[in-house]
């Protein structure tokens, strides 16, 4: 042996050192299981786990073993058993480092583990190998092959788990003051998920060569002891350096932490009492970062009625409404991740944004009380306003629109056809769902905002029509009713047209001041509805039967009416009046309708 340079590559004889043993076992009667083993100890002595050394092993050890042990001498059966130990120890060798076995390596393993899949030549030879060892078919052997294969993952964990330890071994608070080490916890933390998710592909790929016995199922067998302890470590984990936010090193390692829970399920791998469950995981932190957020959204709007109360520009307004939903879009954005995986967390949210609005719309209410409290007045009857005006010999004066209310039904128009349905469409971007368990449906609330919106437009938008209706009748020659009733009949038409004038200057007036202070749909929608109004006047006068002589007045009334708000539409709105908005309003219509009967 010492002339053929025996060693781990070099364990056969050949040539005439090799007759020269058989000769001489047979020349002195030297049996050929002890020349075997006597062979064999000096094999197990500079064993490795290679596949060369481990076929030497079991070309020498299968005929001594499968030969019944009375055939064999005491002596012989010492060494079966000592040798036996020393096989059973090295193929150990190669189970619990199946990852790392190295053919070209002295010792037989490497530093830098396989993950592809690819399977060592050792394998093979060292399960023939235990299977002479065991019998393979009872529970105990299948139990300590599984056993072996569960330490190798064991290591494989332990070199992964490595990486985030530093994470985990100090407090939270000081692995959160430096963002920078913050965030590279975070990616560590991802990189541990694809790294063992890598490592059960691998023994996917391993278990589908068809080498292994049937009973080791080797990515369930790795995944069991995988899922668990990355669990434990991303749970100590957060503990330690909790979410501050949903930024974009959190959010990434929510969507890995659901990828690896998502591709355990897909590739059927039975699941792991304790192991990853992505929701359970950061479901305490993704409920307090929507509770945060719903505080510091109102927080913002009570910052804006402080610096309203110490005297702040009142005509920040806009930037207040333009900032808020800016806020709420980037709440939609940061929360996008967790609701397109968790659709539960919809309504929460939806929550916080109806919340938001609402409380942004009670600070403008609150902003512009002194203006919108006028229009909660109630327009005098006719008697009382002339009442009023002969008392005051004629100097009632008009109501005048505030250019605060115009800027107020600006914001609210904006927010309700531009800013809400803009946030509406975000949100049901993200193809949104509840759990068959929850009662509200997605949309709810925001539906509920649009609609407390559209009322409160409406009426004071009416409110202020009713101021306007009011003005007309502050003097006679403005008083579309008197106008009317006064007309004799038989008038002609020019009569009628001339009485009409003071009222079409009056009107033509308020539709100037409107187009000052609104915006182009804000204005159309304020001039129809004063059009409405002016008509509900022609209205009563023809529910009254005994004044049918006003017929032939009120289709004039009604025609200067018309012309009225058509032109100076037109004049005013230009290009972005739409055909839509010079149809006759309802009262309108119902006025022909009467005439026509």
């Amino acid at each position: 042996m010492k002339a053929q340079n025996f060693k781990q590559k070099n364990l056969l004889l050949h040539g005439q050192w090799r007759w020269l043993v058989t000769k001489f076992a047979s020349y002195y009667g030297v049996s050929d299981a002890y020349t075997k083993l006597r062979y064999l100890s000096y094999v197990m002595d500079v064993a490795t786990p290679t596949a060369d050394c481990l076929n030497v092993v079991y070309d020498l050890f299968s005929p001594v073993i499968m030969k019944s042990n009375d055939t064999l001498s005491s002596q012989e059966n010492r060494m079966l058993g000592l040798l036996s130990d020393q096989i059973e120890e090295t193929i150990a060798l190669v189970f619990e480092n199946y990852k790392s076995l190295d053919e070209n390596s002295p010792s037989g393993l490497t530093d830098t583990p396989t993950k592809s899949g690819s399977i060592s030549p050792a394998l093979k030879p060292a399960l023939k190998l235990y299977s002479l060892l065991h019998d393979i078919q009872s529970p105990e052997a299948q139990m300590q092959l599984c056993k072996y294969f569960q330490t190798a993952v064991r290591k494989i964990l332990g070199r992964h788990l490595t990486e985030t330890k530093e994470f985990v071994s100090g407090s939270g608070e000081k692995s959160t003051a430096d963002q920078s080490s913050y965030t590279t916890g975070y990616q560590k933390m991802k990189s541990l998920c694809i790294n063992i998710r890598n490592e059960i592909v691998s023994d996917r790929e391993i278990n589908n060569k068809n080498v292994l016995p049937t009973f080791v199922d080797l990515p369930n067998l790795s995944t069991a002891l995988y899922s668990f302890e990355l669990c434990n470590r991303m749970r100590s984990f957060l503990v330690a350096c909790p979410p501050i936010s949903l930024s974009p090193a959190v959010t990434e390692l929510i969507i890995t932490t659901c990828d690896f829970q998502k591709d355990l399920a897909y590739w059927n791998i039975s699941p792991v009492k304790g192991g990853v469950d992505a929701k359970a995981l950061f479901d305490m932190y993704i409920t307090k970062r929507i509770h945060d957020k719903h505080l510091e959204l109102l927080e913002s709007c009570k910052l804006y009625k402080m610096r309203l109360q110490s005297g702040g520009q009142q005509h920040s307004a806009p930037v207040f409404v333009d900032d808020m939903y800016k806020q709420l879009r980037e709440t939609l954005g940061e929360f996008q991740v967790i609701i397109s995986h968790w659709p539960e967390y919809t309504l929460a949210l939806e929550k916080v944004i109806a919340d938001t609005e609402r409380v942004m719309m009670e600070t403008l209410e609150k902003q512009y009380s002194e203006f919108l409290s006028t229009l909660k007045e109630n327009t005098m009857p006719v008697k009382a306003v002339q009442y009023v005006q002969k008392i005051a010999k004629g100097n009632l004066l008009p109501y005048s629109f505030p250019e605060e209310l115009g800027t107020l039904f600006n914001l609210m128009k904006k927010m309700l056809d531009v800013l809400q349905p803009e946030l509406e469409r975000q949100f049901k971007s993200h193809n949104l769902c509840v759990s068959e368990s929850e009662n509200a449906v997605p949309g709810e609330l925001l539906s509920e905002v649009t609609v407390m919106l559209r009322t409160k437009f409406r009426n004071n938008m009416q409110g202020a029509v009713e101021k306007f209706a009011g003005n007309t009748k502050l003097q006679n020659a403005t008083n579309l009713k008197k106008v009317i009733q006064e007309a004799k009949e038989g008038v002609s038409e020019s009569d009628i047209r001339n009485r009409m004038q003071p009222l079409k200057d009056l009107l033509t007036k308020i539709i100037g001041d409107l187009h000052g202070s609104l915006e182009v749909q804000v204005f159309i929608s304020f001039c129809r509805a004063l059009w409405d109004r002016m008509g509900q006047d022609v209205l009563k006068v023809l529910a009254n039967r005994k004044e049918n002589s006003s017929y032939k007045s009120s289709r004039l009334a009604i025609s200067v009416l018309n012309e009225t708000f058509i032109s100076e539409m037109q004049a005013l709105a230009g290009r972005k009046l739409e055909d839509k908005d010079v149809e006759a309003p309802r009262s309108i219509v119902e006025v022909r309708s009467i005439l026509c009967k």
